[in-house]
């Protein structure tokens, strides 16, 4: 009786052993299922058209890197050509899907140029010309290709070691609270720091104004091999000075041809130059300097001023429409940017650079000495 009590009391055990693992199994099961169902509509997600569909203000909201990345770098991803030159496939996982489907028809430099017949008046700072994603996807092509903008500096770097003379200028203009900083941490921050020479310009010094108003500018052009950024520029002196009738009419007037011949001279030299307008509307800087007061730890960027500037709003367009047609030249033309939706304008601006750098196709050297002799006295040290 004993022995037959202990077989019939096992039984129910395995019993309950077997329906419990086979749960197990199924939950594993659903648990898969689920998480192919979310990845399916999240792909389809970011591949949805979203041009004049976007509403809200998520735009608004504060973007992180870790936001964009954790998207890209999520489970699922796989590595692909990151845009590497040479066509090596760079150890870079992001969304396989990202790059293939950001093949546009046209290149934003044309979209955005500045060409004949332009009227700034006309230009939409909330839209997204020749992109056709949603903010999501536009912060995933950010970091897509970031990699590959380090490797053009890489290899433009490189150039100098043999006597290359080229650099790369970015002029970045706009109004207060347009993004310009944002332009700094999120397109120029991936790139390496000391190959980079990044100036913002303020008032005028006292030793800034005893020369001409092109001379500080000279002194921070970039160097051979580098990438150069201009947090606003000498364009300042037929804007801020034109609004403010710093100096008279007829010295203004003057100061387009002077730029268009420095501009020249910069290109001749080996520097290519990438002017970008963005373009905030009226509207939307009202709201984002709304929020530097309401937030206490955006108090320090907030400048009184800056409401008594938008006073002249209308007289800064004018400036502007004047600057940019004036100033728009083969050699040196001007971008405007929307800049309504932080997400877009970054992008935008990534893509101008990448496309210039892309243009001037910056080369590895080929250096003087004799790699296998090198690796024999390297192997022999």
């Amino acid at each position: 009786m004993a022995n037959k009590r202990g077989k019939n009391k096992g039984k129910p055990k395995a019993k309950r052993k077997d329906r419990a693992e086979r749960a197990a199994n199924d939950e594993t099961k659903d648990k898969g299922k689920a998480k192919g169902k979310a990845k399916g509509k999240a792909k389809g997600k970011a591949k949805g058209t979203a041009k004049g569909t976007h509403r809200g203000r998520d735009h608004d909201a504060p973007t992180t890197p870790e936001s964009a990345a954790s998207r890209v770098l999520s489970p699922g991803t796989t590595s692909i050509d990151a845009g590497r030159p040479d066509g090596a496939v760079a150890d870079v996982p992001v969304d396989v899907d990202v790059r293939r489907d950001l093949r546009p028809d046209r290149s934003l430099g044309e979209v955005l140029r500045v060409g004949r017949g332009f009227r700034l008046a006309d230009v939409d700072p909330s839209s997204t010309p020749g992109f056709d994603g949603d903010k999501e996807l536009g912060e995933q092509a950010l970091a897509a290709y970031a990699v590959e903008i380090g490797e053009w500096q890489e290899r433009l770097f490189a150039e100098t070691k043999v006597g290359g003379r080229r650099a790369l200028l970015l002029v970045v203009q706009a109004m207060d609270t347009a993004g310009k900083g944002g332009i700094m941490r999120h397109v120029v921050s991936v790139l390496d720091p000391e190959g980079v020479k990044a100036t913002a310009f303020k008032a005028p010094t006292p030793q800034e104004r005893a020369h001409d108003f092109l001379w500080r500018i000279r002194n921070a052009l970039p160097k051979p091999g580098q990438i150069g950024v201009f947090d606003r520029s000498h364009y300042e002196d037929v804007l801020v000075v034109k609004v403010h009738e710093l100096a008279p009419a007829e010295q203004i007037a003057k100061r387009y041809a002077l730029i268009n011949a420095f501009e020249r001279a910069v290109v001749r030299s080996g520097t290519q130059i990438v002017k970008v307008m963005l373009h905030i509307s009226k509207q939307e800087q009202q709201a984002r300097l709304m929020q530097r007061l309401e937030r206490p730890d955006k108090h320090y960027k907030y400048n009184p001023g800056d409401v008594d500037e938008r006073g002249r709003w209308e007289e800064y367009m004018a400036a502007y429409q004047l600057a940019l047609t004036r100033c728009s030249t083969v050699g040196a033309p001007w971008h405007v940017v929307p800049a309504d939706r932080k997400w877009y304008a970054r992008y935008a601006v990534q893509q101008l650079v990448l496309e210039r750098l892309r243009e001037m196709n910056p080369q590895f050297p080929v250096m003087d000495f004799d790699v296998e002799a090198e690796k024999v006295r390297l192997a022999a040290s």
